[in-house]
């Protein structure tokens, strides 16, 4: 079944994918031609400058809409993500083209891009409402229904169709057949008869798709069930039983014909995700050295100096990806101290440790930012879990058997544990879990949009302020 799925998705991802790239590149080229011939008098000079800008146009949409996966729609669209991905790409495209007007010295040609920019993004909802309608349509119209029903009222049939229900698809459930009549009073659908009685419904009630939760092992006329199904086109599907050897969510991958199951999904474990992800972590992390680091660092430096003794810098081997050792760069907060290996006492609030300088950087984070450092020697990321100290990675490991899970992916300069307010000294064991489900959550469900949704709201705990920061 997962493996039909997948590829039935990955049929109608490449569909949307393909339409509107096409769509896309059309409007936006078409914005481009409409803007020059109405806007310019067709020199060569300006027409040098339009198709430079057209060009790198073009480029800047395909990357920004490939880091933020907004061609992939499957076919049971997700409107939310939807919504979320074009948003995020036509985002990340109007900043990109700005900042290459601006510092590429097409200056002069601001407001044309600026019509570019809006051209694009008044297309882009248009088409995106127009697909928005026609999923809405389909889901209200009956003639765009799936009918299914179910053999097997069981708890793996109440949380198949429960999954049905809560991602508001085309599909209709009928009902259920089972052989051992158990009560159906407490459940949504109609119990329709015996197995014995199932195909014959499908074949009178325009079914097409017959989904089983009973195992063919114990009911081998399961397997005739599904032959005569097919011959009448109506589609016969097995859902098993995974609870009975691995009690929580599974990740199945198909090594030719033989199912894998993972104990977790990991989106970072795939080539292109690591590209997507270095790209991105190499870029952002050029731009605050650049931009940010090359007048503020000295400032800082000085007040370092100024406020006590000792250097600028402070150095400590951390646990990063796969547990390998690396020099994490910090700016100093604490008094200096001679070995900072053996510097392993978790900083605590009122910490008679921190200097007066020290204090301010680490409430504002600012002491973190030479970690993109790091980030750019490739040995973290901009988003992941926070490194630990090795003394605390023994520690922790031994207390918690989740814990060493979270050194899959390179650590992190911020976290989704650290913005849901899992950071600071870790004071009992219930904030230890906490912030290992969260490091883990985050490794499942790596996406580049969640890296933004993460950095974002960094930055709004910055200013805001965080009480877990001391």
């Amino acid at each position: 079944m997962g493996k039909e799925h997948n590829m039935m998705n990955h049929r109608y991802t490449n569909f949307y994918r393909v339409f509107f790239l096409l769509a896309d590149l059309i409007a936006l080229n078409l914005v481009f031609l409409l803007i020059f011939y109405r806007f310019t008098n067709g020199n060569g000079a300006e027409l040098k400058n339009f198709t430079v800008l057209n060009l790198v146009s073009n480029i800047i949409w395909l990357i920004s809409s490939y880091i933020c996966a907004a061609y992939i729609i499957y076919k049971n669209i997700n409107l939310k993500l939807l919504v979320k991905r074009t948003g995020f790409s036509y985002l990340l495209f109007s900043s990109a083209l700005a900042a290459f007007t601006y510092f590429a010295d097409y200056r002069s040609d601001a407001f044309l891009v600026a019509c570019v920019i809006i051209g694009v993004g008044l297309f882009v909802l248009v088409s995106r409402l127009l697909l928005t309608s026609y999923v809405l349509y389909t889901r209200t119209n009956r003639r765009f229904y799936t009918n299914i029903v179910i053999i097997g009222c069981n708890e793996i049939a109440k949380s198949f169709t429960s999954i049905f229900y809560t991602q508001q698809t085309n599909v209709r459930i009928q009902g259920y057949f089972d052989d051992h009549h158990p009560d159906f009073a407490g459940q949504d659908y109609p119990f329709l008869g015996e197995i014995k009685d199932c195909l014959n419904f499908a074949i009178h009630n325009n079914i097409s798709e017959i989904y089983c939760t009973l195992s063919p092992a114990k009911s081998p006329d399961l397997y005739l069930l599904a032959e005569e199904a097919e011959k009448h086109f109506i589609r016969f599907k097995f859902v098993p039983d995974l609870r009975k050897f691995i009690d929580r969510k599974v990740h199945v991958d198909f090594i030719e014909h033989m199912p894998v199951l993972s104990l977790r999904s990991e989106p970072m474990q795939y080539a292109t995700a690591q590209i997507k992800k270095r790209i991105f972590d190499v870029i952002m992390s050029s731009v605050i050295l650049i931009f940010l680091l090359s007048w503020l660092l000295p400032i800082l430096a000085i007040l370092i100096k100024l406020d006590s003794k000792g250097p600028v810098f402070f150095a400590q081997k951390r646990s990063g990806r796969n547990n390998k050792e690396f020099l994490c760069i910090k700016l100093r907060t604490l008094k200096a101290h001679n070995n900072a290996d053996g510097a392993s006492t978790q900083v605590s609030q009122n910490d008679d440790r921190t200097t007066k300088v020290g204090r301010f950087l680490r409430k504002t984070n600012l002491d973190e930012l030479p970690q993109f450092i790091n980030v750019l020697l490739g040995q973290m990321s901009i988003v992941g879990a926070r490194p630990h100290m090795l003394k605390h990675t023994i520690d922790f490991s031994n207390q918690e058997g989740a814990y060493m899970v979270r050194h899959l992916s390179k650590p992190g300069v911020t976290g989704w544990a650290q913005v849901n307010g899992y950071r600071g000294e870790i004071r009992k064991p219930s904030q230890l879990r906490k912030r290992i489900e969260h490091d883990i959550w985050y490794i499942e469900n790596w996406n580049l949009q969640l890296d933004v949704k993460i950095i974002c709201l960094t930055v709004y705990m910055t200013v805001k302020g965080d009480k877990n920061a001391y």
